[in-house]
């Protein structure tokens, strides 16, 4: 998963493809070795923690019905938590984009989702002066 982080474009595809590719045959392992990854390297740039995210969300989306329930929680929230962090990393260069789509989520009458609500407060930590 390291060479996430090549510049060329192509390399990163094939990551993701390989990582797809695996997916289809071992899911739960793929997935929680995506999720150590992206725990052991939090510092991972945005573009890269991407790739791993796509492909973990193809790999759940290709095999849901063949996860354990437990794996599948799991993997959600840690989704979730990376996805969040990836908003806001986005965020301090461009806060108000970020902000747009983070605002959205918020309906009337609707309380949102647990998610939603960590990323609005860690952008405003993130970007508060």
């Amino acid at each position: 998963m390291d060479a996430t982080t090549d510049k060329d474009p192509l390399v990163q595809e094939q990551i993701y493809n390989a990582l797809c590719y695996l997916g289809e045959s071992e899911p739960e392992e793929i997935l929680n070795s995506c999720d150590e990854y992206l725990r052991q390297h939090d510092k991972l740039a945005y573009p890269h923690r991407v790739i791993i995210l796509k492909a973990m969300e193809t790999v759940v989306r290709n095999n849901i019905s063949y996860l354990d329930k437990s794996t599948a929680k799991d993997v959600i929230r840690e989704w979730q938590q990376a996805a969040s962090n990836v908003l806001v990393a986005v965020g301090q260069r461009f806060i108000n984009k970020v902000m747009e789509e983070v605002l959205t989520k918020f309906q009337p009458g609707i309380l949102p989702h647990y998610f939603v609500m960590q990323t609005f407060a860690n952008l405003s930590v993130s970007n508060g002066e």
